[in-house]
């Protein structure tokens, strides 16, 4: 981490209790703090280029713009897990009932009352995304209409979130970690977010509440 961020350094978000009965969490918690450091990371390097991170609090155009946000299973799970057995009261029932009507959804299916109803498990490309100077208007992928204004993550950190990963998927050796990694192999398994039936999740979120 960089001792001259502008901000502090992130810290892991931990669930210990859940922690402990799923080894799976550890990891990707693990995973995205690495994700985590190397954002904050490159965010003061563009600030002390004369760049203004333009994402705010409130800001969600880019949940409702992107429509192929990538999703790794390890991710998913997570999402699901989260939706399930972590989230409660009108934010649970809110976000139910935006699963099972996703036929009409313009956005993210988790983005409710234009926040991340799972911000503390959203995948990486989302902890990634970030835009300089202005904020985007209303349909705007400012990676298409401005590049120069989107944050470029740090290679070695992205990398170290996914070798931390692979293990999980079995890719166990490391000479196999590096060579899936630098190829881009680990990206295969990715999954569109917008593209998954989502209603099955609320149906899980129902029968754990019975």
């Amino acid at each position: 981490m960089n001792k001259d961020a502008a901000y502090p350094p992130p810290q892991r978000i931990s669930f210990a209790e859940h922690e402990q009965r799923l080894p799976w969490l550890s990891t990707l918690m693990d995973a995205y703090l690495i994700t985590d450091q190397g954002i904050s990371e490159a965010i003061s390097r563009e600030e002390k280029q004369g760049k203004k991170l333009a994402c705010a609090r409130g800001c969600a155009s880019c949940c409702k713009s992107h429509e192929t946000i990538p999703v790794y299973p390890l991710e998913l799970m997570a999402m699901s897990w989260y939706a399930t057995e972590v989230l409660a009261g009108k934010l649970r029932t809110s976000l139910k009932n935006q699963l099972r009507n996703l036929a009409v959804l313009q956005s993210c299916p988790f983005l409710v009352d234009n926040a991340c109803a799972i911000h503390a498990v959203r995948p990486m490309a989302c902890r990634s995304f970030n835009v300089f100077n202005t904020q985007c208007v209303e349909g705007e992928d400012a990676y298409y209409t401005r590049r120069d204004d989107v944050l470029t993550p740090i290679k070695k950190y992205t990398d170290e979130a996914f070798n931390i990963m692979l293990p999980f998927y079995g890719v166990k050796n490391k000479v196999e970690r590096r060579k899936m990694i630098k190829t881009g192999g680990m990206h295969q398994m990715a999954k569109v977010m917008r593209e998954l039936n989502w209603s099955t999740l609320a149906d899980r979120m129902d029968a754990f509440e019975k």
